[in-house]
């Protein structure tokens, strides 16, 4: 099984052309003790050289990346973005991995911050990078909001119950697919699904649409004392259908 930045390495070059050698020396250089100047310039850089078309991959590529880190889901990747998460990768810095990303979140632009987030199940100690990942979720952009939310198996794994919530409660708010989120069933919990019943009869009062996927992590409290009845009330009214919870 390849390790991550190894199957990065192979799709970006793959997809360079006649960059491929910049790519691979620039690398190099970044994995023998780099300063963190030479990280910039190489992440500012990646777009220039590479183009920002979308990493091309096939479906053997899909499951090579699931294999590598369980939920990771890189389609959509743009190539540059790929390579700036590559980078990061092979960084070998004086400073712990948090304090860098923290900083380069800081001065990132948005394409700069859709692959900061995207490369987040990746990076040395995940749980290090929770403050930053937060900062990201409060973002207005929504491209930048679903870098964490969708394909990415870091919020699944590092954020507790509230966090989690909130996540999905503010994809709704902002029009988010729900379908994306990694984790969406494994972590359902009780409160989530009173918050989602709570918003569904909001949005029903408000004779407005829900995304069927809201129901996914109300399926397994179907019988909870505290939303059966609204459920029970909801179907009795024509909202919703008892094969929605099932």
């Amino acid at each position: 099984m390849e390790q991550p930045d190894a199957l990065l390495e192979k799709w970006v070059t793959a997809q360079s052309g006649d960059a491929a050698p910049w790519i691979r020396k620039q690398l190099e250089i970044l994995s023998k003790g780099a300063k963190e100047s030479d990280l910039h310039i190489f992440l500012g850089f990646a777009p220039r050289r590479l183009g920002k078309a979308d990493l091309c991959l096939s479906q053997a590529d899909e499951s090579d990346a699931d294999s590598a880190r369980p939920g990771w889901q890189p389609e959509g990747w743009s190539i540059d973005g790929a390579a700036r998460v590559l980078g990061l990768l092979r960084f070998r810095g004086t400073r712990p991995f948090a304090e860098t990303f923290k900083d380069l979140r800081r001065t990132a632009d948005a394409a700069e911050l859709i692959a900061l987030y995207r490369g987040l199940p990746l990076y040395p100690e995940p749980e290090s990078m929770e403050f930053e990942v937060g900062e990201g979720l409060r973002s207005n952009l929504k491209p930048v909001f679903e870098a964490i939310a969708h394909g990415n198996p870091y919020p699944r794994d590092i954020f507790d119950e509230h966090r989690w919530n909130h996540m999905i409660l503010k994809a709704l708010f902002i029009g988010s697919q729900l379908a994306p989120i990694v984790g969406l069933g494994e972590r359902a919990n009780p409160e989530l699904a009173r918050i989602l019943v709570d918003y569904a009869r909001e949005r029903w009062a408000a004779r407005r649409p829900l995304p069927p996927e809201i129901w996914i992590p109300v399926k397994p409290f179907r019988r909870d004392p505290a939303i059966a009845g609204q459920l029970d009330r909801a179907i009795a009214e024509g909202h919703l259908t008892e094969e929605a919870l099932t």
